[in-house]
């Protein structure tokens, strides 16, 4: 069988690994003159490696996110008082195999959604299925999905390993049908032992305000409270801070 032919062949079986990188570990083979069975072996791994890299990319892609986030970028001296060990126990993944949640509530601009990002982005990485939703422009695109498609939405969210709610009650005011969908995910996911981190501004006792149902907040808060990790962000906003930073950049016009 010629190189052409094994690189047929290697397609019709989806070897795409293997494929890549033949002719390198041929020549490999040929200067070091190393043992078959260490060629074959790196050759595998080729292919072992390129399909365990198309599977995060997929388990990205799927997540919602929109950045690759990790704890080593955040500044944490520009806000000492951070909760940085909780962040960093939270990275560990424990709560998710746990079946705990994590409230990151504080003032805006302290970082909350970039731990939770950071944090669903290892997850990814270390094999979760990821969701990480907008929480009010989300729900307020599903309150206008008809009830098929409304269903199709609601199962990944129900069964992912984790879901992200990120910047809860941003808007202040939900709908009624959002705040029957926020009930049901809660509740669903505590019942199946699946994890949910929430960031929001607002402090938990104002969330029944902000649902306009107190009754409703309670048994959001009793679940999603019950196995958790409440995290409290204050300090001074990063957001302001590259702001002022960018203005200090800018060339001065006469």
């Amino acid at each position: 069988m010629t190189l052409t032919e094994i690189e047929r062949a290697l397609r019709e079986l989806h070897l795409s690994g293997i494929r890549a990188t033949l002719e390198t570990r041929i020549l490999q083979a040929q200067v070091t003159q190393e043992p078959f069975l260490d060629t074959f072996a790196m050759i595998l791994q080729d292919e072992l490696d390129r399909r365990r890299s198309r599977l995060m990319e997929r388990r990205y892609l799927k997540s919602g996110l929109d950045e690759r986030v990790t704890l080593t970028d955040f500044d944490w001296r520009f806000n000492p008082k951070l909760p940085r060990q909780a962040c960093f126990e939270l990275h560990t993944l424990k709560f998710v195999a746990e079946g705990q949640n994590a409230l990151i509530i504080g003032k805006p601009g302290t970082g909350k959604s970039r731990i939770a990002k950071a944090v669903a982005y290892q997850a990814t990485l270390q094999g979760h299925d990821v969701r990480v939703l907008e929480a009010d422009s989300v729900f307020a695109q599903y309150a206008l999905c008809n009830s098929a498609d409304q269903q199709r939405q609601l199962h990944p969210w129900l069964e992912a390993d984790l879901v992200v709610l990120d910047d809860l009650f941003l808007a202040r005011r939900i709908s009624d049908s959002a705040g029957e969908l926020l009930q049901t995910l809660v509740h669903q996911r505590y019942k199946t032992r699946r994890s949910i981190v929430v960031t929001s501004n607002r402090v938990v006792q104002d969330w029944g305000k902000y649902l306009g149902d107190n009754t409703m907040a309670t048994t959001i808060l009793d679940r999603l409270m019950h196995r958790s990790h409440l995290l409290e962000f204050e300090g001074k906003s990063y957001r302001l801070k590259e702001a002022a930073t960018r203005f200090a950049l800018q060339p001065e016009t006469d």
